[in-house]
């Protein structure tokens, strides 16, 4: 199976090693994020400076290894903007457009532990705990 991942499970496994990166690094998905998270990241560095403790060039490190090591596909907005139109007609919030136009591109799920994503009903949000019964299901 393969997942978009939302920023904001990226984040939270980067803020405390636990539960959602361990699910990240274990689980036999796939996972794609549009490319712009890491612009999307860099932006939150002062936030996640404080809320981890640890320095920019630390988090910038512990981003690139969990991609690396959970394999996460970065796809360029270019490959999938063909469905930003369709993307805007569903998504709840415009800041998550481009979550929606990847796994419409990737005809997929989404991973984000964001209720308002699940105000629609054309693409499938997956949350933390949903992910974790089916990864234990299986």
């Amino acid at each position: 199976m393969i997942l978009v991942v939302d920023a904001n499970i990226l984040f939270a496994a980067l803020i405390k090693s636990g539960f959602t990166k361990t699910l990240l690094l274990i689980s036999d998905y796939s996972f794609f994020a549009p490319e712009f998270s890491i612009t999307e990241f860099k932006k939150h560095l002062p936030e996640l400076e404080k809320k981890t403790g640890l320095s920019k060039e630390e988090l910038k490190k512990i981003l690139d290894d969990l991609i690396e090591t959970a394999e996460i596909k970065l796809i360029p907005f270019e490959e999938f903007k063909y469905k930003t139109k369709l993307a805007k007609s569903i998504s709840p919030d415009i800041d998550d457009v481009a979550y929606f136009a990847l796994a419409l591109h990737l005809n997929c799920a989404i991973w984000s532990n964001d209720k308002e994503m699940k105000k629609q009903n054309k693409v499938k949000i997956i949350n933390t705990k949903e992910l974790f019964e089916k990864i234990k299901g299986t």
